[in-house]
């Protein structure tokens, strides 16, 4: 028989054992990585939810969304005013006057009218500069050229996870998968803890 000091040091003992035990139940059958899973959802929901519930559309968010969930083929004038917004760097009810803000600040590539199919270097680009992303040295060093900075801008956003997969550059952007890229965006900038 143990003495009564050793007995209660085995009890937390015991206690760390029970615990760890079933944290190995749970990580075995899923729970753990399901549980992750939900820790990220929450810290992109508050974004999401800012984002839709803000007060200055002249149209509701959700009827904004729908409608570029239904676009087939977005246009550089949809994608300025939907990005623009979203960065928080312009609030505008009309998508010409953001496009003209975007070819203004050189967001876009050079050559480029509004209602043209944005293609996906063109919305990398938009986005990295909208949101203040810093590229790599190639990104940085063809920063003066719009029409090459837009492939960098690309391969950033690849190289980030933010685009997935291999894509061409030159794919019309769907609706569906700009607000993909948009929220991947969001994702990564709550990761990182920026605002």
């Amino acid at each position: 028989m143990l003495p009564d000091t050793a007995r209660i040091h085995l009890i937390p003992l015991r206690e760390i054992l029970k615990k760890a035990r079933r944290k190995e139940r749970l990580y075995s059958s899923g729970y753990c990585r399901t549980h992750q899973s939900k820790k990220k959802l929450l810290r992109v929901t508050p974004w999401l939810i800012f984002f839709l519930a803000s007060p200055v559309f002249s149209q509701s968010a959700a009827d904004k969304i729908e409608a570029l969930l239904h676009t087939e083929a977005v246009t550089y004038a949809q994608t300025a005013h939907f990005v623009l917004e979203a960065a928080d760097v312009t609030v505008t009810a009309d998508a010409a006057e953001a496009f003209r803000y975007a070819t203004e600040h050189n967001w876009l590539p050079k050559n480029v009218s509004a209602n043209d199919t944005a293609r996906l270097d063109g919305i990398a680009l938009l986005v990295m500069r909208s949101f203040g992303i810093k590229g790599g040295l190639l990104y940085s060093l063809a920063k003066r050229t719009s029409v090459q900075n837009s492939h960098y801008a690309y391969r950033e956003l690849v190289y980030r996870d933010i685009i997935q997969g291999r894509i061409d550059p030159a794919m019309p952007v769907s609706g569906e998968t700009l607000l993909y890229i948009m929220g991947r965006v969001f994702s990564q900038r709550d990761e990182e803890g920026q605002p």
